[in-house]
């Protein structure tokens, strides 16, 4: 197996430590750092056995390919002194890093390789997915909503309780006298940022919105306007738009995502069995 090169490791290291503790490898612990420091020196052992595997021969990574995933990663800082600041301060510079993710790359191309081998997902299996797994295929009932807030602050002249109220009370009149005047007024006099947008709070299921809210939006029908209701943000009037009910995904719909799990399961247990046998041959070998 290859010596370690320090840009390979430093770039695991980084990862690593990101993954692990969520900040750079300047910033750990001494204890952080020791367990950072072993499960990039494992990595690299189980990528160095995985690129000498007779299926890494021709697993090559197109300089397309590497150059967008360069790409990538650049547009994550401001400019191109932060991205050298950033690798300098984590032991890397540009060429160390770009050969390091062509390796990750390679690695990469070598386990889609390997997972090709997975048994093929038959409809059947699909069919007993659906039928194994009902849970996953039902949908809630939902209903389409827009509010209109005044929040309640005694600290301003505005919002007082009292002064709330009548602000509201005004806004529902109105909308009484023309309910099609629930998105202009929402637009004009709501406090929530759902205000650019009419009011609208999208599709809610039950349980989404606070208690009060949720009760009577569920007890409305498509058009109806609620009474003026009360919760921790203040004073709202409700619009339910529209009702949809509860209903089960039928079996022709769920067939193309069912697949896709399916498929993505059976490679990744046929990627780790390989790994799995790759570290049982290097042990084997040491033994």
């Amino acid at each position: 197996m290859p010596e370690p090169t320090r840009a390979g490791v430093a770039y695991l290291e980084l990862k690593a430590a990101q993954n692990l503790f969520g900040k750079p490898p300047a910033a750990l612990q001494a204890d952080e750092r020791a367990r950072v420091q072993r499960v990039a020196a494992s990595q690299y052992g189980l990528e160095a056995r995985v690129l000498a595997a007779p299926e890494a021969r021709d697993a090559t990574v197109p300089p397309a390919s590497l150059a967008a995933a360069m790409d990538e990663i650049r547009k994550r800082y401001a400019d191109e002194a932060d991205f050298h600041a950033d690798l300098l301060h984590n032991g890397l510079d540009e060429a160390g890093f770009m050969d390091a993710l062509e390796r990750e790359l390679r690695v990469e191309a070598v386990l889609e390789k390997v997972g090709t081998r997975a048994a093929r997902v038959s409809d059947i299996d699909v069919e007993l997915y659906y039928q194994y797994h009902p849970d996953q295929f039902r949908r809630p009932e939902t209903r389409r909503a827009r509010h209109i807030l005044v929040t309640v602050n005694d600290d301003l002249p505005d919002n007082t309780r009292m002064a709330a109220r009548s602000r509201i009370e005004a806004i529902a009149a109105r909308v009484a006298r023309d309910p099609q005047r629930f998105e202009e007024q929402a637009m004009k006099h709501s406090e929530c940022p759902t205000a650019l947008q009419g009011g609208l709070l999208g599709e809610v299921p039950r349980g989404q919105l606070y208690p009060e809210l949720d009760a009577a939006l569920f007890a409305m029908q498509a058009g109806e306007v609620s009474t003026i209701l009360e919760s921790p943000m203040g004073l709202h009037l409700l619009r339910c738009d529209a009702v949809t009910p509860a209903a089960v995904l039928a079996l022709k719909d769920a067939r193309g995502p069912i697949r896709a799990l399916l498929e993505q399961r059976r490679k990744r247990v046929c990627q780790q069995a390989w790994v799995k046998q790759l570290s049982g041959s290097a042990r084997d070998s040491r033994a």
